[in-house]
């Protein structure tokens, strides 16, 4: 199976001394996963590196069971000493399956799809308070960007309340030219979609999205740990157009579209030459 194009990168913030936050990235499993760890100092660090770790011990398993793994973990390493009791963390975790993906998560880290066409959409619904107040109707999508309990979260792996944590999947379709962003808050509570979308459309590639939109957070005020992730869908086999448009400055990051600027541009040249020559 090929390997996808992937960035990741994760910074502290401005405002902490920790990062509770980290990451996996392993391209040759097909597998990269986001987690925000809670619970404080020595201790939300401690069960976000149990999710990574557990995520890439059992990365053979289904999503949806090696985070169920990943929640037992953490309880029984509290359980032991390890970290402190009352520690969790959130997941958001993608897997490359050939033509399609699976995305799996609990609380509120997020993915996002994202192509040239379509712009930017979310593939994930947080489980927080906010959003079930943005879903019963008591708040709109405008409230909820700014609602004083909007990091309240109703789930996390680690909750001592809870046997099993409910994990939310989804499969879809690999797009063409399509770019998956998973992060943590820390991302989204500083910058808005708009913004996110801006940031990625001007990129060349995932590694400098990741670079632009964790330097963007920290620009914003940087609050909290941020970490960024973004996976490129499998490169498209060439046919004799798209060879050609290797050649074309990237201006939109929309290849058909650079190629109609460039022509212009080459058309007005040539055409400024031949009246300046005659």
């Amino acid at each position: 199976m090929q390997e996808l194009d992937s960035s990741s990168l994760t910074n502290p913030g401005s405002k902490r001394s920790n990062n509770e936050d980290c990451f996996l990235s392993l391209p040759d499993q097909a597998l990269w996963m986001v987690a925000d760890g809670m619970g404080g100092h020595d201790a939300g660090e401690v069960a976000s590196a149990i999710v990574r770790d557990t995520l890439k011990e059992y990365s053979g398993l289904p999503l949806s069971e090696s985070i169920q793994r990943a929640h037992r973990a953490i309880l029984t390493a509290a359980d032991n000493g390890i970290g402190a009791e009352g520690m969790g963390s959130t997941v958001v975790a993608l897997k490359h399956h050939g033509e399609t993906f699976e995305v799996a998560w609990v609380g509120d880290s997020r993915a996002y799809q994202y192509s040239p066409e379509h712009g930017l959409q979310a593939l994930t619904t947080d489980h927080s308070y906010v959003q079930m107040l943005l879903a019963s109707g008591a708040i709109n999508p405008a409230d909820a960007e700014t609602h004083p309990d909007k990091n309240i979260i109703t789930q996390c792996l680690g909750s001592q309340e809870m046997d099993t944590v409910k994990v939310d999947t989804l499969s879809r379709n690999w797009q063409a030219q399509q770019w998956l962003l998973l992060c943590s808050d820390g991302l989204t509570d500083e910058l808005s979609q708009t913004e996110i979308s801006a940031i990625l459309q001007r990129s060349r590639s995932p590694e400098q999205a990741t670079r632009e939109l964790v330097k963007a957070a920290l620009n914003a005020g940087g609050r909290d740990n941020v970490t960024v992730q973004i996976i490129a869908a499998p490169k498209q086999p060439k046919t004799g157009f798209f060879s050609a448009l290797e050649w074309v400055p990237v201006f939109t990051h929309n290849r058909r579209l650079d190629a109609a600027i460039y022509s212009a541009a080459l058309l007005a040249l040539f055409a400024l030459l031949y009246w300046t020559t005659f």
